[in-house]
């Protein structure tokens, strides 16, 4: 894979992790979304005035774009792995923005990823 078609991807993928964090940090001002709760529906409609879900969305939108850019230049078959590297994004930024301490078991786990997307690149 060259290396400006990597980079595509990757900020395909950045731009993925981005828009979960967007979502999570709204979530976080609505309160859970609980289908058993009788507030869920206010919290839902809550939702939808919380600045972070827009820019989730549009995060979601424009990574959508910059894959389909990265699809039209390397086979699916390359490409579809390196979406894991959003586990190591995820885990890293949900640490630092959300306060999210992974665990050991989590960390090796996204080793074992991290190990799998490199093969992939590799061939």
């Amino acid at each position: 894979m060259k290396l400006a078609d990597f980079a595509v991807l990757s900020c395909g993928v950045l731009l993925n992790a981005l828009a979960q964090l967007g979502l999570k940090a709204a979530t976080q001002v609505s309160g859970p979304l609980v289908a058993s709760d009788a507030h869920v529906l206010r919290r839902a409609l809550d939702l939808l005035v919380v600045p972070s879900l827009w820019y989730a969305l549009g995060a979601y939108g424009l990574s959508v774009v910059v894959w389909l850019v990265g699809l039209s230049r390397v086979p699916v078959s390359q490409a579809y792995p390196l979406l894991s590297l959003g586990y190591v994004l995820n885990i890293g930024l949900a640490w630092w923005l959300l306060g999210e301490a992974p665990n050991a078991q989590r960390v090796v786990g996204i080793g074992v990823i991290v190990l799998g997307v490199w093969l992939v690149a590799r061939s």
